[in-house]
Formats: structure tokens, C-alpha cells, sequence
């Protein structure tokens, strides 16, 4: 049995929605009467809604994109249930934030509630919450969302579906000379075309740069994402058969366990950690826990037990970790050591997760 969470985006879903629909729900039928488990992410919510209302552009303000939402959710998920009962399945809406993921308890939960959902044999159909979470509790994009759902079931498969065919070293749509990249085996490969991703324009700003940061998130936790031309559903069909995408982004040989991934992707770090060169070294060559005594600098203001971002001498993003004290009790005690005590532990290893190199 292969657990797959696939993500189908705004662009494939305009035109026929209905009948793009009722083609994807074939898919998701036959794999699921294969034994197979499929987590459905979608976006869409907000151009249905801007179909309903017959607007001829999309709205510029959060609010209006908000109603749009509220509008086309529902539309959304009706063609959804339409389409998987043909097949004798149901479907489950399931609408987070990142409120909803942020928290451990309400991440096992919602967890705990898809893994029911699937052992019922239903497709649980995920969106943002768009219509009511404000800017600062939004994921910005279905993508990143995908991939922290497949963190969160634990699923063997991603597949990011899109109008392109696969992943290249720049728009094809406008470069003549962008060369396929068919397989990303290593972090170090991912940065490289994050920076290029980075140039701005419609390739850099639009949908390849969030596919990339998904798939960052879920090969570091064992994942394999598969980004693939999904406009025909007979792609999709091929991929749940077995089928290599256009482009494979490999898992990381050393994944992170569920905590972790959930440390490293879901929370936002409320303040900034300095730390000196031998305090780096403990951390990535020892496996051992952060001491006060490595701390140079603390920046931002947070409660005990918040997440904070850990940065080398140079400030590059070392990882992330839960901090035991508040930035109050940080400074004072950076300020005051006490003589002849041991140093503190101020992130401890099993609260902490540093970046792939």
C-alpha cells in the first residue's frame, strides 16, 4: 500500500472544472480500490468563487479575496462529492491554517483525523482556510501546504501537479535554452535552484519557487515529490501506477522523524539566537544540546519554550529550536553568569533541528 498526497493547482482547475474534476476523481477511485491511500490538497476556491460572481478580474484585496473563497468553497467541494460518488466514495473537507499545524497537539490531531478519514477508505479534500485566516496564520500557498500534510500522515508519495511538464533551469516559456532537470538527489541542488527560482519574473516569483521550498520540506522528511504535468488526468492515472514524474525530487538518506519535520517546517521562529563557532561545532558534530555559554546575541522578544532561528558567527541559518527560557531571562542571565554553575541548557538536542548542508 502507497500513501499519496497529491496537490492539484489554480491552473488546472480553470476552463472545464467539472469535467478536469470527474477525470482526477477516476484516478484517486482506481488507486484507492488498488489499496492504495490518497490525500487530496486543491486549490481553486478562489476562481470558482470569482466565476460565480462573473468577475472579469481577480480581486486585488485580501477581503474580496476572502469572500471570492467563501464563495467558491463550497462549489468546490460539491463537484469533488459529485465526482467521487460515481466511483461509491466519499469525500471529507478538511480546511487548515497554520494555527491549526503550529500547535503539537492540534498537529496530532489533525494527524490522528486524516489517518481515520483514510482508514474509511474516504479522500479527505484539504484547502487553506482563505476564507477567514488572517496574512500572518496563512501557509501562502497550497504547495508548502501539501508538503506539510504529507509530513503529517507520514505518506510515501507526493505529487505536485502543475501545467508545466517538468522542472527547468529556467522558464521554458520564455528561454529557449532552459534544460530539463529530470532528478534533485541532494539539499545542496535544492539551494541552487531556490537562488535561480529567486531572479523575479513569473517563473521566480510564481509557482516554481513555492514547488521547490514543498519539496524541500518533504524529502527532508523521507518523502519522494514528484512534479509532473498534470492537464491530462491520464498523467496522474500513470504516476499512481508506478510512473516516474518529469521531474523526482529524492528523499533525504537521513530523514527527519515527525517531531522534527514538525519543529522544522511548521513553527515560526519568534526570535533570532547568535551562537559562537565552538557552540556550532557541538551542534552539528556532537549531537549536542545548546549552552548559554554559546550564545552571543539574542534578538526578538518570546516566551519560554517558543521556537527561535539559531545563526552562526556570520549570521547564516544554522536551524531552529525550542528555547527554555523567555528573552528576558536569556539576557539577564548572558549578563550575569553565575560563577562556577555549569552553563544552562538553552536548546535542548531533542528540541532542536538544524539545517540540511
Amino acid at each position: 500500500m502507497t500513501l499519496w498526497v497529491v496537490k492539484i493547482g489554480t491552473s488546472l482547475l480553470r476552463g472545464e472544472t467539472a469535467t478536469t474534476i470527474d477525470g482526477y476523481a477516476r484516478c484517486f477511485a482506481g488507486a484507492m480500490d488498488r489499496g492504495d491511500q490518497v490525500v487530496l490538497v486543491t486549490s481553486g476556491a478562489v476562481g470558482l468563487g470569482c466565476q460565480k460572481l462573473a468577475l472579469t478580474n481577480r480581486p486585488d484585496t485580501v477581503v474580496a479575496l476572502q469572500a471570492a473563497a467563501a464563495i467558491g468553497q463550497g462549489a468546490l467541494m460539491a463537484l469533488y462529492e459529485r465526482a467521487m460518488e460515481r466511483h461509491g466514495r466519499s469525500v471529507a473537507q478538511v480546511l487548515l491554517t497554520r494555527s491549526d499545524l503550529a500547535d503539537r497537539r492540534r498537529y496530532q490531531n489533525a494527524s490522528g483525523t486524516l489517518r481515520q478519514l483514510l482508514s474509511w477508505g474516504v479522500l479527505p479534500v484539504i484547502n487553506e482556510n482563505d476564507a477567514l485566516s488572517p496574512a500572518e496564520l496563512r501557509f501562502g500557498d497550497n504547495d508548502t501546504l501539501s508538503a506539510l500534510v504529507a509530513a503529517a500522515v507520514e505518506a510515501q508519495q507526493l505529487i505536485l501537479l502543475t501545467d508545466v511538464d517538468r522542472l527547468y533551469s529556467s522558464d521554458p516559456r520564455v528561454d529557449a535554452n532552459a534544460e530539463p532537470i529530470s532528478d534533485v538527489r541532494h539539499p545542496r541542488e535544492l539551494d541552487s535552484l531556490e537562488q535561480g527560482a529567486g531572479d523575479g519574473g513569473r517563473w521566480g516569483t510564481g509557482g516554481m519557487t513555492t514547488k521547490l521550498a514543498a519539496a524541500r520540506i518533504a524529502t527532508a522528511s523521507g518523502i519522494t515529490v514528484q512534479l509532473a504535468d498534470g492537464r491530462d488526468p491520464a498523467r496522474l492515472e500513470a504516476l499512481l501506477l508506478g510512473e516516474r514524474g518529469g521531474t523526482v525530487f529524492h528523499p533525504h538518506p537521513e530523514p527527519l522523524g515527525n517531531r522534527r519535520s514538525w519543529l522544522a517546517h511548521v513553527l515560526r521562529p519568534e526570535g533570532e539566537l547568535q551562537l559562537d563557532a565552538g557552540a556550532c561545532a557541538a551542534l552539528q558534530h556532537r549531537g549536542a544540546s545548546l549552552l548559554l555559554v554559546g550564545v552571543t546575541a539574542v534578538r526578538g522578544e518570546f516566551a519560554a519554550n517558543q521556537p527561535v532561528q539559531l545563526l552562526d558567527p556570520d549570521g547564516e541559518d544554522l536551524g531552529r529550536g525550542l528555547c527554555s527560557m523567555d528573552s528576558d531571562q536569556l539576557r539577564a542571565a548572558m549578563n550575569d553568569p553565575s560563577p562556577g554553575e555549569s552553563s544552562p541548557v538553552v536548546v535542548h538536542r531533542d528540541g532542536l533541528v538544524l539545517r540540511s548542508r
